[in-house]
């Protein structure tokens, strides 16, 4: 914002780094629990090793979570005053 970026700017660009790292991490999590499904099927109960329930709404919290903690910082980085960033630099 000191050398000229909008808010909107600053949201936009925080938010996408921390979601995209999101979206990278769930992505491998997903990847790796279909490979280890036959190694946990004996461990689990109540639920099939490859339910699509599980598979979809574990990530999607996830994200969700991910979503509002990275909104919370990007809001406040939105709220600080250009000068006085720049002074402690």
């Amino acid at each position: 914002m000191g050398l000229g970026a909008g808010t909107a700017d600053v949201l936009r660009l925080v938010m996408s780094q921390g979601i995209a790292l999101t979206l990278i991490g769930a992505a491998a999590g997903v990847g790796v629990s279909f490979g280890l499904t036959r190694l946990m099927s004996s461990l689990l109960f109540g639920v099939s090793a490859t339910d699509l329930v599980t598979f979809l709404a574990v990530p999607l919290i996830l994200c969700l979570v991910a979503l509002v903690s990275t909104y919370l910082p990007a809001w406040r980085a939105t709220r600080i005053d250009p000068i006085e960033a720049l002074r402690c630099e």
